[in-house]
């Protein structure tokens, strides 16, 4: 088995969430994913971080202008989160001090999901598997104009190393076992997934 093929997996003592350019603004060009349900993945995602007690990064760009405030909900779920404002750098990493904020967890694993996929989660996830990183993109919790930037992005972050995964295959590999916390990780699945609620109740029904 090739290096590049070996099957890495997610640790909570090894990983930090980095969430990039979920912005008013620029979360209104995002059409691969309907509004309601790209915002509730990228919930999801913040509520899974929250709940591994994972370090989180939260990151924009050029706010003053039409890419716009960080969507609140991110910063209601984190509040003592570092959260930087990047002047004019569109990618990400090409800015010290978010490059610090990351350095400053102490993780070398990366899950990362932004707006829009292409560049904002492309440039820094490309940058940070250059600087030694694990990345690990949340593909349904980073949005863009269509499925052919979409493909052609996962394309070249795949080809580079990125392992892409969803919000729930994340949050599954991060947990591992369910006898780890039954409620708890049901009651976050149940939150975001309707039909994870019906399976929640049945199982609560049974006890």
């Amino acid at each position: 088995m090739s290096e590049s093929s070996k099957y890495i997996r997610l640790s909570r003592d090894k990983a930090a969430c980095i969430l990039v350019d979920h912005q008013a603004g620029l979360i209104s060009l995002v059409q691969d994913f309907s509004p309601g349900e790209f915002k509730n993945n990228v919930l999801a995602l913040a509520d899974a971080a929250k709940y591994f007690n994972l370090p989180t990064v939260l990151t924009t760009s050029f706010e003053e202008g039409p890419n716009g405030p960080l969507v609140p909900e991110l910063k209601e779920t984190f509040p003592d989160a570092a959260c930087i404002r990047r002047p004019g750098q569109i990618n990400a990493w090409d800015n010290e001090d978010f490059r610090n904020a990351v350095e400053k967890t102490e993780r070398k694993q990366l899950i990362i999901a932004g707006v829009v996929t292409e560049v904002c989660v492309a440039f820094p996830a490309l940058s940070a598997v250059e600087a030694g990183y694990e990345v690990f993109v949340v593909t349904d919790a980073s949005g863009t104009f269509n499925e052919v930037t979409r493909h052609a992005a996962w394309a070249r972050m795949a080809a580079a190393g990125v392992q892409l995964m969803s919000w729930f295959g994340v949050a599954c590999e991060l947990h591992r076992d369910w006898r780890n916390d039954i409620e708890g990780l049901g009651a976050l699945f149940s939150n975001h997934i309707p039909n994870y609620r019906n399976l929640m109740t049945s199982f609560f029904a049974r006890k």
